[in-house]
């Protein structure tokens, strides 16, 4: 009797097993690393972990995504990267080799995704970067061919400053005495270097040039230094902590330009929050076409799901960049990377933002600049997508 059931428990115990991989196969386990403290962590709380939660929920609500004759629904695995480029490559090493999970998200930041795409690379990973902004990318889709673009270039958000500041120069409402800032690390440093020979071609003067390292509290003398100058426009390559202290110091100080732009975080509703009135007329990085009907559903899904209002820029394209994995792996109707990395490379895909395709891994379609009006952060520049107006002079403080 002892060795009978023994026996039957085995039995059990392999029908179990065997049955396991089986039972794995019907979910797609996602992982994700991006900032959860450090310098960081604010913006991937508006722009990044908002919009992996919206898209899991529509697609699971959906039944989950349809890899060959089966629904697959979705898991994540997620990690805090502390703003740290050494502890971003820990994850994606454990995401990979401990918690071998299907798919990555993209991390967050430009800096965070250069530091973390040769090991996404090297473990064949589809790498679609929907907050990295880089003149690089056409050097990086050649050494990272699994990599992916989507939110422009330097250049391309750079020329959408000059841009509208030629707008507003030519139209009167401003001089051409510019102020540059930036933050010193990939992203600011790759913005101002395409910024400063635009802006002399364009017949502005750099009146005043500071640098500052990422995560520095007090940019009083940055303000201060800008003020002294006095500019016609002033023009900071910012991340959001230092794109909130810069425009209170700014408005503390008495800065009053025709033209201010700011870096990320300009587009965050809590900075329309914050400045309420005295936001009307702030430049900043990307905007929306908020003119748009599919711009239009997702900043109300958003408010619904999250609880929270999505930030008016990369918000759109982390948004967009799920969909165009959850569209390439139906279209691959498998989970090997290698054919989804294909599958993106020559796909068309539907999104938010509109149509994207990546032929040479890089969408070209951005919305460069947006302008605060009245609690909308409107697209007023952009390359190869529809804006919602034509950038305005600056109201002074109030």
């Amino acid at each position: 009797m002892l060795r009978r059931t023994f026996i039957a428990l085995a039995a059990s115990a392999a029908a179990i097993v065997a049955a396991a991989p089986a039972f794995a196969q019907d979910v797609i386990r996602l992982g994700a690393s991006a900032p959860k403290s450090g310098p960081l962590a604010g913006g991937a709380a508006v722009t990044h972990w908002p919009n992996i939660q919206l898209w899991m929920k529509e697609v699971n609500d959906a039944g989950g995504l349809k890899v060959g004759d089966k629904q697959m629904k979705l898991e994540l695995v997620e990690y805090d990267d502390k703003t740290n480029g050494e502890e971003a490559i820990k994850n994606i090493q454990r995401l990979a080799t401990v918690d071998k999970v299907d798919f990555l998200v993209t991390p967050y930041s430009t800096g965070l995704n250069i530091a973390t795409a040769p090991i996404i690379a090297r473990y064949g990973y589809p790498h679609i970067t929907t907050s990295a902004a880089t003149d690089g990318v056409a050097e990086f889709a050649k050494r990272w061919p699994n990599s992916f673009w989507m939110l422009g270039t330097s250049s391309q958000l750079a020329n959408g400053v000059v841009q509208a500041l030629t707008k507003l120069k030519d139209g009167g409402s401003i001089g051409n005495k510019v102020a540059l800032v930036n933050v010193a690390d990939a992203f600011g440093l790759e913005l101002v270097g395409a910024a400063k020979p635009a802006l002399a071609a364009a017949g502005f003067e750099i009146v005043y040039e500071s640098s500052y390292p990422l995560g520095t509290q007090d940019l009083a003398p940055v303000i201060s230094g800008a003020k002294a100058a006095s500019p016609d426009a002033f023009v900071a390559f910012s991340y959001p902590g230092d794109t909130f202290a810069l425009t209170e110091q700014a408005q503390v100080q008495g800065l009053d330009v025709g033209a201010f732009y700011t870096g990320v975080g300009t587009a965050f509703p809590a900075f329309a929050g914050r400045f309420k009135e005295g936001a009307n007329g702030i430049l900043g990085i990307g905007g929306v076409n908020s003119e748009d009907d599919k711009v239009k559903a997702y900043l109300a899904k958003h408010q619904e799901v999250t609880g929270a209002t999505p930030d008016f820029w990369a918000s759109a394209t982390t948004y967009a960049g799920l969909q165009v994995l959850g569209q390439a792996i139906e279209k691959a109707g498998t989970l090997d990377k290698a054919a989804v990395v294909e599958a993106i490379r020559t796909g068309t895909f539907d999104t938010i933002i509109g149509q994207i395709s990546m032929p040479e891994n890089v969408n070209r379609n951005v919305w460069t600049v947006g302008q605060w009006d009245n609690g909308i952060f409107k697209a007023v520049a952009a390359d190869g997508l529809p804006v919602a107006g034509e950038p305005v002079k600056k109201p002074a403080w109030q």
